[in-house]
């Protein structure tokens, strides 16, 4: 398993005492994390060292919850179900980690419950504040297990991502057990949003679940998009570069981003998992160094049916960082630069794994056209473009674009435009879209469509 770099990968146990609770005995350790300088706590009842199949909670720090004990949420709920649980099973460990809010601090998350209150659910009200609908991590969650010795586990959760998470840094999941505390008036909506829009499995009442989307939703623009995949190859033999989708989520205003380098998760789960989908119907996937910084994303399949793609990133000056996700992924990922990149960078990222593509350009630049004629010549039939916003503008002012799917979320966010970038020249026009269909999923409206470059 590829870590971050060893200065980040690593927490240090600093103090530990006996905890007696109402749920039985534990040992309390406090860990110092190298990576947010924060202090991290491993609540450990029994023995767990060398322990197989170990119970396990991670809980995400929450003062209003945990503490004051509000019914906005679940978490005060949750925490000492989960202490009961290991207290009954003998022996267990809930790792207690200083992430509040969602990873966006105590002074926001109080921002973002006076938005609640305004009507945005708790997803729209962290987006509209600058934020990611989650920035947890759980680097830190991983070492501390390892430190403690555990060989597997069975994680109390209803979040799938927090067993992606902890298997991406190798940890052995064996079993997810669900942890459910029962809905009330003042946190049922809060529940449904978190299984509408953040894919958690919760089984809720049906007057406080959002409705679901029947099964045949999901077909109409990934059946055209696969369709159109089909002459791909022939494609690629006629013209020598992959045939390129170009798909990204933008706000009813154009924005992708809140400002440049700062994430912005746009799309809901519904238009999610059909992004998904998109991803394994195409060879490979490409994304600029400027995704890769800001959203450290993987670019697999998780939420729908097929393979994960080849993922490519443009680096023109090899800034790929160490502990990217792309290096944990299934398929080590191809790093596009320049002729002028630095040798050392280069062998520092192929000794992690990762392949380095030099590709003719100018001013230290990736030119796109030599690069997709690379991809063809190395038989790669379909490409998928994700971004980020110079990536996507530069692909639509080189014509490089053969289909375009585009999800439009119902927000106002007034931040990064997509085709306000460097290298965009108004002289050169962009083109309208013919063969329009569209689909809504969730909240989302989905656009697909064909460049008309002639007009």
């Amino acid at each position: 398993m590829a870590m971050p770099s060893e200065e980040f990968a690593k927490v240090t146990r600093k103090a530990s005492a006996r905890i007696p609770t109402a749920e039985g005995e534990f040992q309390l350790h406090c860990y110092l994390s190298h990576r947010d300088h924060k202090e991290h706590l491993a609540l450990v009842r029994g023995q767990v060292k060398g322990g197989e199949n170990v119970l396990v909670r991670l809980h995400s720090e929450c003062f209003t919850g945990d503490v004051l004990g509000s019914r906005r949420c679940d978490c005060n709920e949750q925490l000492h179900l989960a202490m009961q649980r290991i207290g009954e099973a003998g022996s267990g460990i809930v790792l207690y980690l200083r992430q509040e809010g969602r990873g966006i601090g105590l002074i926001d998350k109080l921002k973002a419950y006076n938005l609640q209150d305004a009507g945005y659910d708790t997803v729209e009200a962290n987006l509209l504040l600058g934020h990611a609908e989650d920035e947890r991590e759980y680097s830190a969650a991983a070492l501390i297990l390892q430190d403690l010795g555990v060989h597997s586990i069975r994680l109390l959760t209803n979040n799938l991502h927090k067993i992606e998470s902890l298997t991406a840094w190798g940890i052995k999941v064996t079993d997810r057990l669900p942890l459910q505390t029962p809905a009330h008036a003042e946190n049922c909506t809060y529940l449904a949003t978190k299984a509408r829009r953040m894919g958690h499995l919760l089984g809720l009442p049906q007057a406080s679940a959002a409705p679901a989307a029947s099964p045949g939703e999901h077909f109409t623009i990934m059946e055209e998009v696969r369709a159109s995949l089909k002459g791909s190859e022939a494609h690629r033999r006629r013209t020598g570069r992959p045939f390129v989708t170009l798909s990204y989520a933008q706000s009813l205003d154009g924005s992708i981003a809140d400002r440049p380098g700062h994430p912005l998760a746009l799309s809901g789960s519904e238009s999610l998992a059909m992004t998904h989908g998109l991803r394994g119907s195409h060879e490979a996937i490409l994304v600029g160094i400027g995704t890769v910084l800001a959203d450290n994303p993987r670019l697999s399949v998780r939420l729908a049916p097929g393979q994960d793609p080849q993922p490519i990133v443009v680096d023109s000056r090899l800034r790929f960082p160490p502990y990217a996700n792309l290096l944990k992924s299934s398929r080590s990922p191809w790093i596009a630069t320049g002729p002028g990149a630095d040798a050392e960078r280069q062998q520092a990222l192929e000794a992690a794994g990762a392949r380095v593509l030099r590709v003719p350009g100018s001013n230290g630049w990736v030119d796109l056209g030599n690069l997709l004629g690379n991809l063809g010549s190395m038989g790669i039939n379909s490409l998928m473009v994700e971004g980020g916003a110079q990536i996507i503008t530069s692909f639509l002012a080189s014509r490089l674009v053969d289909q375009v799917v585009l999800t439009i979320a119902p927000l106002l966010v007034g931040g990064l435009r997509v085709v306000d970038q460097p290298g965009y020249s108004p002289r050169r026009r962009l083109p309208r879209l013919k063969n329009l269909s569209y689909q809504q999923l969730g909240d989302d409206l989905v656009l697909h469509g064909k460049p008309d470059w002639d007009n």
